[in-house]
């Protein structure tokens, strides 16, 4: 049983201003995206709706507008666990609206601007994900259709839902060199996508707070698991440089960390690695990876709330609703582990 479900009478708004101890017009400002709140206080808001299952309503939409009862999700792809887990919570939450879901993959396509055309045609609006439109399309496009961004880069007067990357990533590098890591890489390419840029960035912060300031170039391949094998060739090439790798995501730390230990290599023994996204193999694996949870299921459920909210009318604040992510430390980064699955 959920939370929600076993709170007595529906969840309101009242339900979660008193979770979080806040007003409910603290609660609104929060679920507008105003900026007239603290970190503090938004992540302490966001975590009650999360707890309580809580779907912001809207007021009931003009009558004289032609509605499609559809959203328009473009995804740069549907391979790995992160797709699966954001489509999922896209999708159960859109329904909870009575909006179906038209998915689009934008890789691959030779004339995006045709099929989006297209697709406006039959849906009420548009969530953008990753890469997959220019930054003069978005701009474009927001003119004139509800437009929202998924997990990319903020561009002005645009609404846009993403995770927290920088700091957490941050975070996890310093807690390696708390182990006594010096030679430390990233591998991941943070030119393929906004979050891995973050994560990038949050890798070197922390490693210029160290003093370490002739840092190692990134390992720059794509973030899915067939590029570990490159990975290990280019470790297994400077054994002696690097003692820890910063994945830009779980798939490729799960992936590396296999093929290392069948080329000898001991994880965390020789090498010290970590990931990011916390997806279900992580906590299966011997040792468990140590990385950052973020909530993928709850990033496309924004997502969608968001894009209804644009559908049913424009709101005065167009500020990044940022997700809280979590550091969960397991036994690949020189932790002590018990093999336990919890955190």
């Amino acid at each position: 049983m959920t939370e929600a479900e076993a709170t007595d009478g529906p969840v309101t708004i009242y339900t979660v201003a008193e979770r979080a101890g806040v007003s409910i017009a603290t609660v609104s400002r929060v679920l507008q995206g105003s900026a007239r709140s603290s970190p503090l206080t938004r992540q302490k808001v966001l975590r009650a709706v999360e707890e309580l299952d809580y779907v912001p309503l809207r007021a009931a939409r003009t009558v004289d507008v032609k509605r499609y009862e559809a959203h328009g999700l473009v995804l740069p792809g549907l391979q790995g666990p992160y797709f699966a887990e954001l489509l999922a919570g896209y999708e159960s939450t859109a329904a909870q609206y009575g909006q179906s879901v038209v998915v689009v993959l934008s890789g691959g396509l030779a004339d995006l601007n045709t099929i989006l055309r297209t697709l406006l045609a039959r849906v009420d609006g548009l969530v953008l994900a990753g890469g997959t439109a220019s930054d003069t399309m978005v701009r474009t496009l927001a003119r004139s259709t509800p437009t929202v961004m998924l997990a990319r880069a903020p561009i002005e007067g645009c609404h846009m839902v993403a995770v927290e990357n920088r700091e957490s990533v941050a975070t996890l590098t310093t807690h390696l060199l708390g182990h006594g890591r010096r030679r430390l890489v990233f591998a991941g390419d943070p030119e393929t996508s906004h979050d891995i840029h973050e994560r990038y960035a949050g890798f070197a912060d922390a490693l210029v707070q160290a003093g370490l300031r002739e840092a190692l170039p990134p390992i720059d391949v794509w973030f899915e698991e067939p590029s570990a094998p490159e990975i290990v060739k280019r470790l297994l090439a400077a054994r002696s440089e690097v003692d820890a790798v910063v994945c830009a995501n779980d798939e490729l730390a799960l992936a590396t960390m296999s093929l290392l230990g069948r080329a000898g290599v001991r994880v965390p023994d020789d090498l010290a690695i970590v990931g990011f996204d916390d997806i279900m193999a992580s906590r299966y694996v011997e040792p468990g990876l140590t990385t950052v949870k973020q909530p993928t299921h709850s990033l496309g459920r924004w997502a969608a709330i968001r894009l209804h909210e644009r559908i049913q009318g424009p709101t005065r604040d167009v500020q990044p609703q940022i997700l809280p992510t979590q550091v969960v430390l397991r036994g690949s980064c020189g932790c002590p582990w018990d093999g336990s699955i919890c955190d």
